[in-house]
């Protein structure tokens, strides 16, 4: 999606060789316009799918959920980081740990919102090493509803996330994927 290339071309900050910071536009301050952009994109790569639920994690893949859930005309869930009183213990439960916190995290969906007749499509903001995307799809499996894939703002190609999932059999559409990037030589994108 070239308006998101662009986009991180001209805003991101890039810290190192594995931190891109787009906190400008994609996950401390949210450019809507873009998403809104990014979720018609990702309806467009899924069509057809007969998506009926988006499920993210919090925090920064529910802007974005959100929009592509208005083009999808369907609800978003969002996978919550630590059980509240507010949540019954009726959960779909699994560990994550965050490649940008470096921390495991028991996130969890409550039972009444993922349903065997569901076709999820999972929305994240970045993928790296993949761990958020399989405790996702492992509350998918959890629920018997059917993985229809997952949709990445920005995959991280150089780590071994996206690649691992596709070799799993999952369906990965990133919009954005960096093949290199260092604070030197700017950032390459894989295609």
């Amino acid at each position: 999606m070239e308006l998101l290339k662009q986009r991180i071309r001209e805003d991101g900050v890039i810290k190192g060789t594995e931190v891109l910071k787009v906190d400008s536009f994609l996950n401390h301050q949210m450019d809507v316009e873009l998403f809104d952009a990014m979720g018609a994109e990702f309806k467009r790569r899924f069509s057809g799918c007969e998506v009926n639920k988006i499920l993210t994690i919090e925090a920064s893949g529910i802007g974005i959920a959100c929009l592509a859930a208005r083009h999808f005309g369907c609800p978003v869930v969002f996978a919550k980081k630590s059980q509240s009183r507010n949540i019954s213990d009726n959960v779909f439960c699994a560990k994550v740990e965050s490649f940008t916190h470096g921390k495991v995290y028991d996130v969890v969906v409550s039972r009444e919102y993922l349903h065997p007749e569901d076709k999820v499509l999972l929305i994240d903001d970045f993928l790296a090493n993949g761990e958020a995307l399989r405790g996702l799809a492992a509350i998918v499996a959890q629920s018997g509803a059917q993985l229809v894939g997952a949709g990445i703002v920005i995959e991280k190609a150089f780590q071994p996330g996206g690649a691992n999932l596709r070799a799993q059999g999952m369906r990965v559409e990133s919009l954005a994927r960096v093949a290199a990037m260092s604070e030197d030589e700017g950032i390459t994108f894989a295609d």
